[in-house]
């Protein structure tokens, strides 16, 4: 009996131990909306994401926020009830949403139990297609965004912004590149005429793209077809080409960030190279190697950085790959001088073959159990979109391990053949200069008191006559 069991439990759990989340069924509506379907993990619950072809980098500097003004205003409602009834509505089927604007789209993101899946999709289709838009509407929109960006965006934080003080040293580099606005868009030229041509130019059927994954409705490909397929779909435009680098950049600079405190923060910044072949999975092992790299130097033999980190952004049309590390002011310039020695020994000696291979081996490992659930599942399609083809995406292990060390120098060395940027960003005093400051200031009132003494006991006594 109790082997009858055991193969009973085994057989119904081969679905989710051969689930292939490379493969998915994918197709398109006749009016040309890409639809990707997958059956997840949990059967009773689906993760849907409606991505739109559109994102702030289709609108140049003093529009640029326009997309994400539309984002916002989808949610105000579709009927008298308003932003709140539109909420209840999605509460009442014991759903939750949100969206984001990007650089390169915008996408609502929504989680909801399976039972209620089509009624979760009519409402995202009314939102789309019912939303009302009214200036009221448009109003408030701005100041939940204005809001959102830090508060009102008067003439001395535009001032601040152009003089490239109090942004973070990956954005301030991309704008001293050309490859970033200096300061926000200017929401209060932002009309209705605009955000509607938006609507009808981008948000149309063929600039869409339905991924949902989890317990599907049998179904479901019918009910599609017939609600989302009737979105109408618009002539396909060119999309405006990304900023690239336009002009050259200091190679070190010093970023004030706040005004008091001893704790800096130092980024070596370097333009990623542009590969032929398995570009996003060498630069990715390529990371993880320098973070281990330099966690190695600053941490375990130098003790100059509790948590030293590699990032990856993207801005414009290059990519920006930061070696970043948390350090005290005084150790700036030791933690400078570890940082060149280990650079340099890079560009000599290139990647230890070990250390890149326990890197690698433990990069794939990690795709095995980094995705797991159907909202990590729909979200690893909606980043990989444009390496969609055919009912498949790429298998990320699977590029992982076809990368070869050979590759992985040769990345290197390109993106190490300049200096890269060199940005500090540190407090605008330290507590010594502080304490410095203030006895100098108190030295200062001291001397002043001193003499204003001195001067009065010098006065002779004047108006006496003698008898």
């Amino acid at each position: 009996m109790r082997c009858l069991m055991f193969l009973c439990l085994l057989i119904c759990s081969l679905p989710t131990l051969a689930l292939d989340r490379s493969s998915v069924e994918g197709y398109l509506l006749p009016n040309g909306l890409q639809v990707i379907l997958k059956s997840g993990y949990e059967r009773d619950h689906v993760a849907i994401r409606l991505v739109v072809g559109v994102g702030l980098d289709d609108f140049d500097c003093d529009q640029k926020e326009l997309p994400h003004l539309l984002e916002h205003l989808l949610f105000s409602g579709i009927d008298e009830t308003g932003e709140g009834g539109l909420e209840e509505r999605l509460q009442a089927l014991g759903g939750e949403w949100n969206a984001y604007t990007s650089s390169a789209d915008t996408t609502f993101v929504i989680e909801a139990p399976a039972r209620n899946q089509r009624k979760v999709l009519d409402l995202l289709l009314a939102v789309i297609r019912d939303t009302r838009i009214d200036a009221e509407a448009l109003a408030t929109a701005k100041r939940i965004i204005e809001r959102e960006d830090g508060g009102h965006y008067g003439h001395l934080q535009r001032w601040l912004d152009r003089q490239d003080i109090g942004h973070p040293a990956s954005d301030q580099l991309a704008v001293e590149l050309g490859l970033k606005c200096p300061e926000r868009s200017k929401l209060d030229d932002m009309t209705l005429e605009q955000v509607q041509a938006l609507r009808e130019r981008w948000y149309a059927a063929n600039n869409m793209t339905l991924i949902m994954v989890g317990g599907l409705d049998r179904l479901l490909p019918a009910y599609l077809e017939r609600t989302y397929g009737e979105l109408p779909a618009t002539e396909p435009e060119e999309r405006r080409n990304l900023d690239s680098i336009s002009q050259p950049a200091q190679q070190r600079r010093e970023l004030i960030k706040g005004w008091l405190g001893d704790s800096v923060k130092l980024h070596w910044l370097f333009i990623e190279p542009v590969l032929d072949n398995d570009h996003q999975s060498t630069l990715d092992l390529l990371s993880r190697y320098l973070e281990w790299a330099v966690y190695d130097q600053l941490r375990l033999r130098h003790g100059l950085s509790y948590g030293p980190t590699v990032q990856r952004e993207s801005f414009g049309d290059s990519g920006m790959l930061s070696l970043n590390a948390d350090l005290e002011r005084d150790d700036i310039d030791k933690a400078t001088k570890v940082m060149q020695q280990l650079l340099d020994h890079l560009r000599k000696d290139g990647l230890d073959p070990d250390t890149f291979a326990r890197i690698k081996d433990a990069a794939v490992a990690k795709e095995s159990w980094s995705t797991q659930g159907n909202s990590a599942l729909a979200d690893y399609y909606w980043g990989a979109l444009n390496d969609y083809s055919n009912g498949r995406f790429p298998d990320p292990a699977r590029k992982l391990r076809q990368v070869t060390l050979e590759q992985a120098n040769d990345a290197l060395q390109t993106l190490l053949k300049d200096q890269g940027y060199l940005r500090i960003e540190k407090p605008l005093l330290g507590y010594d200069e502080l304490y410095g400051l203030v006895a100098l200031l108190l030295g200062l009132i001291l001397a002043l008191g001193l003499l204003r003494w001195r001067g009065h006991g010098a006065k002779r006594p004047s108006g006496a006559t003698r008898q």
